[in-house]
């Protein structure tokens, strides 16, 4: 299955070429990979750019004016990829808090759904050993509050470690999406889940970054709780895909 890996960017220039290395290291045929830049001041853009010389026609960079949001970064690289014919899209961090080693059994998993789920809060699942308590109660508790509030099964609503099957993003609004960063990836789920579609997750351990700033806020965790409630009302009248 033909795969593009989308990795949205923003100051990750310490991460980037050791991830890019990993990632095509891995046992896959057909991948290629999409950085999406927000006009990075360290650099990255212009390092995402110096390493299609090492792997030829593997990689592409959408270089964009600067920073614009994940949600945006995201939807601007799924339609980019989805025009060049991609099967299957993932979605990760550059930071590797996301381990590139799951991405082959994500992909065996999407053999049989539509979105692959890399879920630190199935059994299997768990996130860095090095937290202090309170954020592991934080985090726990945002998946589990948007996930009771729009009554989906997924457990890991905020999660970003995502794989799609081509059909599924196709027949997503993607038009409609209007949420950013933490409040994106559960806008995404529950579009999932409003369209019926088959959803899997695959426990991996979250581990947090070693390298550069964390872009996670209490801001923006806010902005995703008051989103959650939006959301219901604005997809209202979506139906299943199927």
């Amino acid at each position: 299955m033909y795969i593009t890996i989308i990795i949205p960017t923003y100051n990750e220039a310490e991460n980037l070429p050791a991830l890019v290395s990993d990632l095509f290291a891995l046992p896959i045929t057909e991948s290629k990979i999409l950085v999406v830049d927000d006009n990075s001041p360290d650099g990255t853009g212009q390092i995402a750019e110096g390493l299609q010389d090492g792997y030829p026609g593997r990689i592409s960079v959408l270089h964009r004016s600067g920073k614009l949001g994940l949600g945006s970064a995201y939807i601007s690289g799924f339609r980019q990829a989805l025009r060049a014919n991609a099967e299957a899209l993932l979605q990760m961090d550059a930071d590797f808090s996301h381990p590139p080693e799951k991405i082959p059994e994500m992909l065996a998993a999407l053999e049989d759904c539509d979105l692959v789920v890399g879920s630190r809060y199935v059994p299997g699942g768990s996130v860095d050993k090095e937290w202090p308590l309170w954020r592991k109660g934080l985090s726990a508790f945002g998946s589990f509050y948007a996930r009771t509030i729009l009554h989906t099964q997924i457990h890991d609503m905020t999660g970003g470690f995502r794989l799609w099957r081509r059909k599924a993003l196709l027949a997503l609004p993607l038009e409609r999406v209007r949420s950013n960063g933490y409040s994106f990836q559960v806008e995404m789920a529950y579009l999932a889940h409003r369209l019926g579609m088959r959803c899997r997750e695959v426990p991996f351990y979250f581990k947090e970054r070693s390298w550069g700033k964390s872009k996670m806020s209490f801001q923006i965790q806010a902005e995703a709780a008051i989103r959650v409630w939006k959301l219901m009302w604005e997809y209202r009248d979506l139906k299943s895909f199927n």
